[in-house]
């Protein structure tokens, strides 16, 4: 092939690729798909889903504390009847230690059951 020959043939390669169209503009996407998108990349769903159960379970572990639990401790201690129920008065105010009471115990024990979930998803490889 001589040089002639290979410089027509490098203008042809030019000329076909001047003259193809370029190729179309990516297609918006409609709101539906964007929504879809947006939910898959941020996790949402696995996000609301913790989020209702912690809720469920900060409930539950809230009734075992006050219904079952304070009930059995103030059965073991005398002079105790319902630790829930606690209220200490100090001059003209009331102190209600019993809400706290539950409250606190109630954080330790969701606290205590989400440190093992992880340690349980650790073990698993699930992230």
């Amino acid at each position: 092939m001589s040089k002639e020959e290979e410089m027509l043939a490098e203008l042809r390669k030019i000329r076909e690729a001047v003259e193809k169209a370029p190729p179309p503009p990516p297609q918006k996407q409609n709101l539906w798909d964007e929504f879809k998108g947006f939910l898959s990349k941020y996790k949402i769903f696995g996000l609301a889903i913790a989020f209702i159960i912690g809720v469920y379970l900060g409930n539950l572990v809230q009734a075992l504390v006050k219904d079952l639990l304070l009930p059995s401790i103030g059965l073991l201690i005398p002079g105790l009847s319902n630790l829930a129920d606690g209220v200490v008065e100090v001059g003209t105010q009331q102190f209600a230690y019993g809400d706290f009471l539950v409250a606190f115990i109630t954080f330790l024990i969701v606290a205590l059951l989400v440190f093992l979930a992880v340690k349980v998803a650790k073990r698993w490889n699930v992230e």
